[in-house]
C-alpha cells in the first residue's frame, strides 16, 4: 500500500477515525496479545495449534467471554484531540490519555496496513523470537529499532501512526474483518508458542478463573515465552516502558484492554512500603525536633542569669553554677518539698534587702535570696554566692539536693560515719541531724565541719545556725541538706520558722578552692601563739603520745604508771614524749582531785617521769558523776545543765562512758568556769602536771532536755565554748571532739578504733577527711587498736566487749594484744601519722621480728619523717593545709579521687601501707613527677598504677619525690 507523509496529517483526524461507528460496533476485535503476524508467517509453516482451553469442552464454549468484565469500544465516550501528540478517551472508569508517537513514522516501512507489535522485554537465550519457525530478516530488523526507541516512550501512552498511515490501516482492516477470522484469533486469552513447541497449558488460567484472581489484568501469564506485550497492561511485572503498539487492527481492542484494567489499577494499586516508612520517620523526626524546640526554648525563656555564672529555673526551681570557663560544676533542686511547679514572684518591697539580693517568694511557703559576695580577684579566684532560705509557715522545711549524676563530681568533707568514707558520695547516710556521735550507730562522726567541696572545683558552706540534715545518696545520686528543727538537736529555735543559710564558692580548680577557703592568711593561726605553744606542737609531732588506758579505775595506780614508763625506756629507741593518763586518775568523774588512795605518791611518780624526760597529761570532762563529791556542791550552785521545761534547780543527766549517771558542767554560767579552773589549777599546783586532754564526748552524750544559762545553736556548740574558754588559760594538747578548728598546739583525735582489719582501713579514710574538713593537726588513736572497757557505748561495737583472741595473740596486764600482723601492719602506717600513740609497746609481743621492725621505723621517723612534718606545720599555720594529705592535693586528674588507702605528707612522700590481712602485694598510684622507690632505692615514673607491687611483711610502702633531672645522672 502507498505511504503516506505522517507528519503532515491534522490530529483532529486521528479522533474522527477513532470515533467511527464501525469500529465502536464491531465485537470481533480481537486483543493485542491474540494477533497474529499473518504476513511473518509463510506458506510452509505450521499454524499454531488450538490451545488446550479452546477444545477442552467444546470450540462453542472455548469462544464464550464473559463480557460483563470487558469494557466494549462502544462503552467509550467521545475521543478529544487537544493537542498534536495527545488522544483523550472518556470511559466509564475514567479517561485515558494517549500519547502519539513522533518517531512512528521513522519506524520500519509498513507493508501491509499492520504494523509489528513487538515485545522488546528481556528474554532468555532459550526463549524463541517468534511463534512458529524462524523469524524473517525484517522482524530482526524491526526489533532492533524497537529496542533503540524503548528510551523514548513513555508508561501509559499508546505510539501509534498518525492520520495518513491510520486511514490505510483502517481500510485494511475493514476487508480483513470480512474474511472468516481463524481459529487461534477467535480467543481472548490465546498463548503463543513456536510451531514445534506447545503451549504449557497448566499455568493457563480459564476465562471464569481469571475473573476471580484480584489485583490482575484479565491477560494471565504463560510459561511459555511471549513476544508480543502490550504496553496497555498495567500490572507492575509486565510493564515496560519502551512497550509500543502500532497495529491499527488491534486499536480498539487495546483501547479496550486499557479500561478494562483501569478499575483494577484504581482498587489495586500497590503498596510502597519504603515511602511510607519515611514518611513516617519525617513525621517522627519534626515532633521530636518540634518538641525538643519547645522544652529548649521554655527551659531557656524560663532560666534567668544571676551573676553571670548562676542560671535559676524558677518553675523547676533548678540552679546551675558554672566556672569561669562556662563549666557546670554544680546542679541543685532547690526547694524540693513544694509539691509542683508553683510560681515564684518577686518579693514586696519590705522583704527586699538592700545589700544587691535578688528576692523571690513562693507565696506561703518559701523565701528566696541570692546574693554575689564581695570578694578581691587580686587575691585569688574565688568566688561565693549566698542562698538564703526562709520558711513563712511551720509544715515547710527548706531542702535543697545537689545532684552529681549528671556532673559526675565526687564530694568530700562533711565528716565520716560507718556508711561514709572516701569520698562522701560512695556512701549512703538517711537525712540524719548534723551533730557529733557514734559512727558505730549510723550517726556522724566525733569531728564534723558544715563544708563540701567537689573535684570540680565548687564548695558548699553551711552556716552554723542552721538546723542542718543531711543525706547523701537516698534513693538518688544527691546530696541533700534540709533545715528543720526538732527535740534535741535542734531545739533552741532561733527563728520562728526553720531558715537555712549557706555559701556556694567556684574556682577554677579543686585545689585553689581548697586553700582559699582553709586559708588563714588574714588570721594565721600562729598568730598570738607563746613560744611553749609552738613547743608543744612540736614535740607532739617528734615524741609518741603514751596513753594509759586501762580498762578498770582500779588497774591504774602509781605503780602502773612507773612501771609502763620504765618499759619505753628500756626499749631504747623511742623518744620519752607525753604521757597520757585517763579519766582514772580521779576517784569518780567529776572529782577534779587526784584519788589519794590509789596515788599517795603521785606527785612522786610525776617528778620522777619529768626527769626521765616525760611530760604528763590528764584527761578531764565537762561532766560531773552523781557520785562524784562534787555533784552536791555543783546542784547547790546551779552550775550544772538544767532541765527544759522544769525547775532550773533540778539539772539534767546523762551517761557517759562508766558513769551511769553524771550531769553536765553549765560552761555557759559565769559561775561555772572560775569553779572548775580553781579546780585544776590546784590539781596543777600540786602534781605539776603538764597538760590536759579534754574528753568531751559527742553531742548525744548532752542530756536530751538539755537548757544551758546561755542559749546554743545546738549541742556540739557546747564543746565549742568550752574549748575556746580555756585554750588560753590551760595547755591543752587534744580535744575528743570538735566542729570548729581549734587553737594550736591543740590536736583534733580521730574517733577510738577496734583492733581489727576493717578498723584500719578506716583509719587513712577518716584522716584525710577530717583535714579536708580545716583540721591540720589530726591525732590517730593507738598502734594496734583502742582499749576496750565496759559501759563505753562511743568505743568499740563488738557485743564480746574484747578484741578475740588468736593464735598470736598474748597478754598485756590482763589485756588481750591485737594480732601480730595487725599491730605491725598498724604501726608502719602509723609512723607516717603526723602523732604516734601507743597503748600497747611492741615489746610486749616478745617477738625479735616485731622489735626489729619497730627499730627501723623509729629511725625512719626521726630521720625523714619528722623532718618534713616540721617543715609542713609552717604551712598549716600559714594556710590550713594539712600535714597529711589526700593525692588530690598533690595531683591533677581523675584517678587520685578515689585513691582512699594512699596518702602524702605535703608533696614529697606518697605513703601505701598494706591494710589487709595476709597480703604481700598492692595497687599503688604514684603522682606525677619521679618518685625513688623507699623499699629498694629505684627510681619510679609517675602518673601511673603500679600493679602487684610488693610490700614484705616488715615493709611498708612510701616513695620520695626527686628531681627530674636525677633520672640522667
Amino acid at each position: 500500500m502507498e505511504n503516506r507523509n505522517i507528519n503532515n496529517a491534522p490530529h483532529e483526524d486521528v479522533a474522527k477515525g477513532l470515533n467511527s461507528p464501525e469500529i465502536r460496533s464491531n465485537k470481533n476485535i480481537p486483543y493485542v496479545d491474540e494477533f497474529v503476524e499473518l504476513e511473518h508467517v509463510k506458506a510452509n509453516e505450521p499454524m499454531r495449534p488450538k490451545r488446550l482451553r479452546d477444545v477442552e469442552k467444546n470450540d462453542v464454549e472455548a469462544f464464550d467471554v464473559k463480557e460483563d468484565r470487558k469494557i466494549h469500544a462502544s462503552d467509550l465516550g467521545a475521543v478529544h484531540s487537544p493537542n498534536s501528540d495527545t488522544i483523550v478517551v472518556d470511559t466509564p472508569e475514567g479517561t485515558l490519555y494517549i500519547t502519539l508517537d513522533p518517531e512512528s513514522s521513522k519506524s520500519s516501512k509498513p507493508t501491509s496496513p499492520s504494523t509489528q507489535s513487538t515485545d522488546i522485554s528481556e528474554t532468555t537465550p532459550n526463549t524463541p523470537k517468534a511463534f512458529g519457525a524462524l523469524e524473517s530478516e525484517d522482524l530482526i530488523t524491526v526489533e532492533r529499532e524497537v529496542e533503540q526507541r524503548r528510551t523514548s516512550l513513555r508508561r501509559n501512552s499508546i505510539s501509534m501512526p498518525t492520520l495518513p498511515n491510520m486511514e490505510l490501516l483502517k481500510q485494511e482492516y475493514m476487508r480483513n474483518t470480512q474474511d472468516q477470522i481463524p481459529e487461534h484469533h477467535q480467543s481472548s486469552a490465546s498463548v503463543f508458542s513456536d510451531g514445534d513447541t506447545p503451549a504449557d497449558d497448566s499455568n493457563v488460567l480459564s476465562d471464569e478463573e481469571r475473573t476471580k484472581v484480584p489485583l490482575r489484568s484479565p491477560r494471565r501469564k504463560s510459561t511459555a515465552p511471549r513476544r508480543f506485550r502490550s504496553e496497555f497492561s498495567m500490572d507492575d511485572d509486565e510493564y515496560s516502558p519502551s512497550n509500543s503498539v502500532t497495529s491499527v487492527n488491534s486499536l480498539a481492542s487495546l483501547l479496550k484492554e486499557k479500561l478494562q484494567s483501569i478499575p483494577q489499577k484504581i482498587r489495586k494499586k500497590p503498596t510502597d512500603y519504603k515511602l511510607r516508612a519515611f514518611v513516617g520517620l519525617m513525621f517522627l523526626a519534626i515532633v521530636f525536633f518540634v518538641g525538643f524546640a519547645y522544652v529548649l526554648y521554655h527551659q531557656q525563656a524560663l532560666t534567668k542569669a544571676y551573676f553571670q555564672n548562676i542560671q535559676f529555673n524558677e518553675p523547676k526551681r533548678l540552679i546551675r553554677v558554672f566556672n569561669k570557663d562556662d563549666v557546670e560544676i554544680l546542679k541543685a533542686s532547690l526547694a524540693v518539698g513544694i509539691q509542683g511547679k508553683q510560681k515564684a514572684f518577686p518579693c514586696l518591697p519590705e522583704h527586699r534587702r538592700s545589700d544587691g539580693s535578688e528576692c523571690l517568694e513562693w507565696l506561703h511557703n518559701l523565701r528566696f535570696y541570692l546574693k554575689c559576695l564581695p570578694h578581691d580577684p587580686g587575691v585569688d579566684n574565688t568566688t561565693c554566692y549566698s542562698v538564703h532560705w526562709k520558711a513563712l509557715k511551720p509544715d515547710v522545711t527548706p531542702n535543697d539536693c545537689f545532684d552529681w549524676s549528671d556532673t559526675k563530681v565526687h564530694w568530700f568533707g562533711a565528716g565520716q560515719s560507718i556508711n561514709l568514707t572516701w569520698p562522701l558520695n560512695t556512701g549512703t547516710i538517711d537525712y540524719t541531724p548534723f551533730i557529733t556521735g557514734d559512727m558505730q550507730k549510723s550517726q556522724w562522726g566525733n569531728v564534723l565541719t558544715r563544708y563540701l567541696i567537689n573535684s570540680k572545683g565548687a564548695a558548699i558552706i553551711i552556716d552554723e545556725e542552721t538546723p542542718l540534715h543531711i543525706s547523701v545518696n537516698k534513693g538518688r545520686k544527691e546530696i541533700c541538706l534540709k533545715a528543720q528543727f526538732d527535740d534535741f538537736a535542734f531545739a533552741n529555735r532561733l527563728t520562728e520558722f526553720p531558715e537555712m543559710k549557706y555559701n556556694i564558692c567556684t574556682s577554677r580548680d579543686m585545689k585553689s578552692l581548697h586553700t582559699s577557703i582553709h586559708s588563714h592568711r588574714r588570721a594565721p593561726l600562729w598568730d598570738g601563739l607563746k613560744p611553749a605553744d609552738m613547743k608543744t606542737l612540736e614535740s607532739l609531732i617528734s615524741e609518741p603520745v603514751w596513753q594509759i588506758a586501762p580498762r578498770f579505775r582500779h588497774e591504774l595506780q602509781d605503780e602502773t604508771i612507773s612501771k609502763y614508763t620504765e618499759d619505753v625506756i628500756n626499749l631504747g629507741f623511742l623518744k620519752q614524749g607525753h604521757v597520757l593518763i585517763n579519766e582514772f586518775w580521779q576517784d569518780e568523774i567529776g572529782d577534779l582531785t587526784v584519788d589519794a588512795s590509789r596515788f599517795a605518791t603521785l606527785n612522786v611518780t610525776v617528778d620522777k617521769l619529768h626527769r626521765r624526760g616525760f611530760k604528763v597529761a590528764f584527761t578531764i570532762q565537762p561532766f560531773i558523776s552523781t557520785e562524784s563529791k562534787n555533784f552536791a556542791e555543783t546542784v547547790q550552785k546551779r552550775l550544772l545543765v538544767s532541765e527544759r521545761n522544769s525547775d532550773r534547780r533540778i539539772p539534767a543527766l546523762t551517761r557517759f562512758k562508766t558513769s551511769a549517771s553524771a550531769g553536765v558542767l553549765d560552761i555557759t554560767n559565769e559561775r561555772s568556769v572560775p569553779w572548775i579552773l580553781n579546780k585544776l589549777q590546784a590539781v596543777i599546783d600540786e602534781y605539776h602536771i603538764d597538760s590536759f586532754y579534754f574528753d568531751l564526748g559527742t553531742a548525744y552524750d548532752m542530756p536530751h532536755y538539755y537548757r544551758c544559762e546561755k542559749q546554743l545553736i545546738n549541742p556540739d556548740h557546747y564543746k565549742t565554748v568550752f574549748t575556746r574558754t580555756f585554750e588560753k588559760t590551760l595547755n591543752i594538747i587534744g580535744v575528743s571532739s570538735a566542729v570548729s578548728l581549734p587553737r594550736p598546739p591543740t590536736f583534733v583525735s580521730l574517733p577510738p578504733f577496734e583492733s581489727t582489719w576493717e578498723a584500719l582501713r578506716r583509719v587513712i579514710p577518716t584522716m584525710l577527711t577530717y583535714g579536708v574538713n580545716g583540721f591540720p593537726f589530726t591525732m590517730p588513736g593507738a598502734v594496734g587498736g583502742d582499749i576496750y572497757w565496759p559501759g563505753s557505748e562511743q568505743f568499740l561495737p563488738s557485743s564480746k566487749g574484747a578484741v578475740e583472741s588468736n593464735s598470736n595473740t598474748t597478754q598485756d596486764n590482763g589485756i588481750a594484744l591485737p594480732e601480730r600482723e595487725l599491730y605491725m601492719r598498724w604501726l608502719q602506717m602509723a609512723t607516717f601519722l603526723p602523732v604516734m600513740k601507743f597503748t600497747h609497746l611492741p615489746s610486749k609481743y616478745n617477738d625479735e621480728r616485731v622489735l626489729e621492725m619497730a627499730k627501723n621505723l623509729t629511725l625512719l621517723r626521726q630521720k625523714l619523717v619528722t623532718p618534713l612534718l616540721l617543715k609542713y606545720k609552717r604551712e598549716a599555720l600559714e594556710e590550713g593545709l594539712p600535714l597529711v594529705r589526700p593525692l588530690w592535693l598533690v595531683a591533677d586528674g581523675d584517678a587520685p579521687l578515689l585513691v582512699q588507702d594512699e596518702f602524702a605528707i605535703g608533696d614529697e612522700i606518697v605513703v601505701a601501707p598494706v591494710l589487709r590481712q595476709g597480703e604481700t602485694t598492692r595497687e599503688v598510684y604514684l603522682p606525677a613527677g619521679l618518685w625513688q622507690d623507699g623499699i629498694d632505692g629505684s627510681l619510679r615514673k609517675g602518673n601511673r598504677w603500679m600493679h602487684e607491687y610488693k610490700v614484705p611483711t616488715e615493709r611498708v610502702a612510701y616513695f620520695l619525690r626527686k628531681p627530674d633531672d636525677l633520672r640522667f645522672k
